[in-house]
């Protein structure tokens, strides 16, 4: 009776495979990945060990922003409708840009000085960061309009840990960092910090760690991401008197670049041995980093002379440098999901810069708010937030 057996269990493996592909079909592929998947592949990323999985990875030339590439939208942000959102830290208001028509098509009130909008986690919402009031004005990115406050103290930035399990608040006048649930805001752990000033970060490629930025006191902070703990404090070659502002990741995840207004330079920063490896002369004051979809540059904005650096990521030098037609001060923003617009807040000049990433050309200059900072563009390609105004992984 061994034909039948074979039969049957040739047969069941059959309507099992079937059902398993109609799952696949039906298996929402825009979903955003489980803490746990993004955990191992970090891992993977920073030469961790998962098996067959880990030996594939460690053949390849690693790219920590290679689900950033143009258009490479994923989830909730599929659904999002394009446009730019400008916090005006000094009239309370959000600017609403329509990218296709480079006008303002929507002002709203939010709480006293908005310095940020920060895209979340799972990217189904995002939040401005109104540090004087002590809320968060959450948005609905479908509509573009905002939701009811939610009450977290001194929000000057807002992070997200790579697996998802944790808001991380920057409570920059409290000399805090505040782990909060992602979700509620309710908090979980206040981390005071051993600097002045502490105000933007970055993940490390296997998030086990980040560095964060001291704005007031020229330091740089290591922090163990697990344990929720201050492992190192680094003093910038410029001492008390640097500026350390925006901070990104190599896409090779071996350095950090820093962003410094009084060194008009970018420090890079081994972040496994925690030590200042060189110094990149940009321009004067130096402020925010945004790396190309194609993860070939770093842009960086040089609010201080109103210029944008060009920085090639395989050499460490800069390649071009983009000056705004009548000077500026652009600040923060970030790249559009195809890569062709740099947007970009003039923070003293009360407008939004429109630069083309093909060949620097200022392609419009939009009146806003007063003192705009933390623009943010969306949708961003990427699989998840890590938050600012858009660190997508």
């Amino acid at each position: 009776m061994l034909w039948p057996v074979i039969t049957i269990a040739m047969a069941t493996a059959v309507l099992l495979l079937a059902l398993a592909q109609r799952d696949d079909r039906m298996a929402p592929a825009t979903a955003p990945p489980h803490p746990r998947a993004v955990a191992a592949d970090e891992r993977i990323a920073a030469g961790g060990s998962l098996g067959a999985a880990a030996g594939r990875a460690s053949s390849h030339h690693v790219n920590v922003y290679a689900r950033d590439g143009a258009n490479m939208l994923t989830g909730a942000a599929r659904r999002a409708r394009p446009l730019i959102y400008v916090p005006n830290s000094g009239s309370n208001t959000v600017d609403v840009i329509n990218p296709a028509t480079r006008r303002v098509i929507r002002q709203f009130p939010v709480g006293l000085e908005p310095q940020h909008v920060v895209p979340s986690w799972d990217l189904k919402r995002l939040y401005v960061t109104n540090d004087q009031s002590n809320t968060l004005t959450p948005i609905n990115p479908v509509t573009g309009r905002p939701g009811r406050p939610i009450a977290v103290a001194d929000p000057y930035n807002l992070y997200f840990t790579p697996d998802g399990t944790r808001a991380i608040v920057v409570a920059e006048r409290l000399d805090r960092l505040d782990f909060r649930n992602p979700h509620t805001f309710r908090l979980i752990h206040s981390l005071h910090v051993p600097c002045a000033g502490v105000d933007h970060m970055d993940f490390s490629a296997g998030g086990r760690y980040l560095l964060a930025t001291c704005e007031f006191s020229g330091q740089i902070l290591k922090v163990d991401v697990k344990r929720e703990r201050v492992i190192g404090t680094l003093q910038l070659p410029d001492g008390a008197g640097g500026m350390p502002q925006d901070i990104k990741l190599a896409p090779d995840g071996k350095v950090f670049y820093v962003a410094d207004m009084m060194a008009n330079g970018l420090w890079k920063i081994d972040g496994r041995r925690f030590k200042v490896t060189g110094l990149i002369h940009t321009g004067a004051g130096v402020h925010g980093l945004y790396p190309s979809r194609n993860a070939r540059y770093l842009y960086a904005t040089n609010r201080g002379e109103g210029s944008i650096s060009v920085i090639s990521f395989r050499t460490g030098r800069v390649v071009k440098k983009w000056w705004i037609p009548g000077g500026g001060s652009p600040d923060m923003g970030g790249v559009s999901a195809n890569g062709r617009v740099l947007w970009v807040s003039g923070r003293y000049n009360d407008v939004v810069y429109a630069i083309s990433t093909r060949n620097g050309r200022l392609l419009a200059r939009i009146p806003v708010g007063a003192s705009p900072h933390g623009l943010c563009v969306w949708p961003q390609p990427g699989r998840y937030s890590l938050g600012h105004t858009g660190i997508l992984r």
